[in-house]
């Protein structure tokens, strides 16, 4: 399943898409933290919740 990273910051958007979540979301986790404002969808196009994402992370 392919995930899309869409991010915008002042007038730039950046797309990128990966077949691992977690990659998807680490990219998605590293561009928030640098500010931009991120969202993550599946391959049927549901957007991924944040939470969920970070949770991918926790120990």
């Amino acid at each position: 399943m392919a995930y899309k990273i869409v991010a915008q910051k002042d007038d730039t958007t950046v797309r990128s898409e990966r077949s691992s979540l977690l990659i998807a979301a680490a990219k998605a986790r590293i561009w928030a933290e640098e500010g931009w404002d991120v969202s993550v969808t599946d391959g049927e196009g549901n957007k991924l919740d944040r939470a969920e994402l970070d949770g991918l992370f926790a120990a």
